[in-house]
């Protein structure tokens, strides 16, 4: 839109379809969004309009709330469905804390898909090789680029708490400072296309896949998760002496009990079940523990008032907007039940049958599409329309022949 044009007011309409269209750039069935496929509204958020630093000519970037014309969210929008979780804190006089840890790759460009990601050539005219995960020094060559990352995230108010080289291959981590849920879900989208726009000026490729190499760690996006009062601001998974409260334990009993048929929306792409069924890290499970990364559901050590749950489950790829109200809407779910958690687990473990989660896509679907507790806290709509959404996209991968079958099974008899 036009500068002009949006300081005038004028409204903008996108076809009410559009929030279900797959990544190949398909639809489902109209019936999945109105058969009508009428508008919505696009209603951008005062405080999330920002001019982007690194583009020439000047552009800015809204992020808008779609709404039906009536006026009320649409339950297709999953930033709405982040809001309406966040009001049903609300209603009980809670506010959720969340933070995130998103991880991404940093590559060289990859004209040809059919060929690997390769790291850029660094300083001495090599590609890294893997050997500088948590390291202060690298021959990356890519202080220019976080320069300007750095910058543009000091220009667009994002606050950040650490960045590091993480495990695999030109593989990084940023923690994102904790506060407001719908305001950490804006920043952690707003991130993710400032590193795609920034890395592209400097001729590098940023690829926020699950899991882009083979044999190295996948990336994710932790999401770390505590619940205050509102007004006083007092974290209350933890009592007045210091030690966790029932609140705690509920939150965590919802999780584990949600886990299961919420994996589709934490891990919403084929790629995403490469990471999750190479753990490294990246716990395929509804356990809990204190200070356990094979955990899916982990208790860092704190201090009690920063006492928090930190979902291990969901990749880089995720929509952090759906992630986001999918975990705390299972939080909720256990505190307005009272469930309790199975026994914390410490050390090496085996995953109980009723803790494992699905291992693949059209697993996940399946249990989404089954799940009555998704479609309560969600509305049948839109879980309708996202597994519609999917499957278009599982069946476009089952149409592809991989390069695994060819090398493989081609000479079988």
């Amino acid at each position: 839109m036009t500068a002009e044009g949006f300081l005038e007011g004028r409204r903008l309409q996108m076809a009410r379809g559009v929030l279900l269209q797959c990544i190949m750039g398909g639809y489902p069935p109209a019936r999945f969004y109105g058969s009508d496929d009428g508008d919505l509204a696009l209603v951008a958020d005062p405080a999330q309009i920002h001019r982007l630093p690194w583009s020439q000519p000047p552009r800015a970037f809204a992020i808008c709330d779609a709404d039906e014309l009536t006026g009320e969210s649409s339950r297709l929008s999953t930033r709405g469905q982040l809001k309406a979780v966040i009001a049903r804190y609300a209603a009980l006089g809670l506010a959720p804390v969340v933070a995130t840890e998103l991880e991404f790759f940093v590559f060289a460009p990859n004209p040809d898909p059919t060929q690997s990601f390769q790291p850029p050539l660094g300083l001495d005219g090599r590609r890294e090789d893997g050997q500088s995960a948590f390291s202060v020094s690298s021959n990356n060559g890519l202080r220019p680029f976080f320069k300007e990352v750095y910058d543009a995230m000091a220009a667009l108010g994002l606050p950040r708490d650490t960045f590091m080289h993480e495990m695999g291959v030109s593989q990084f981590e940023i923690n994102l400072l904790h506060g407001d849920a719908l305001l950490l879900a804006d920043q952690t989208f707003l991130f993710k296309h400032l590193l795609k726009e920034v890395a592209l000026k400097h001729g590098l490729t940023v690829v926020c896949m699950a899991k882009p190499l083979a044999h190295t760690p996948g990336s994710s996006m932790h999401i770390h998760q505590s619940i205050v009062e509102i007004g006083s601001g007092r974290n209350v998974f933890s009592d007045e002496a210091g030690e966790p409260t029932a609140t705690f334990r509920h939150f965590i009993g919802g999780q584990q009990a949600a886990m299961a048929d919420f994996t589709a929306l934490f891990a919403p792409n084929v790629n995403s079940y490469q990471r999750l069924c190479h753990p490294f890290a990246s716990p395929n499970n509804a356990c809990w523990s204190h200070d356990n990364r094979a955990a899916g559901l982990r208790i860092p050590a704190s201090s009690p008032v920063a006492r928090r749950v930190e979902n291990r489950l969901p990749g880089a790829d995720a929509n952090p907007y759906l992630a986001i109200a999918a975990s705390l809407a299972a939080g909720l779910h256990g505190i307005e039940n009272r469930l309790e958690p199975s026994a914390a687990i410490q050390g090496e473990f085996e995953v109980p049958d009723n803790l494992s989660l699905p291992c693949t896509l059209h697993a996940a679907l399946e249990r989404l599409n089954r799940s009555q507790l998704a479609k309560e806290l969600f509305g049948k709509e839109f879980i309708e329309g996202y597994v519609a959404s999917k499957t278009l996209e599982l069946t476009s991968f089952f149409n592809e022949i991989t390069p695994w079958e060819r090398r493989v099974l081609a000479a079988q008899a």
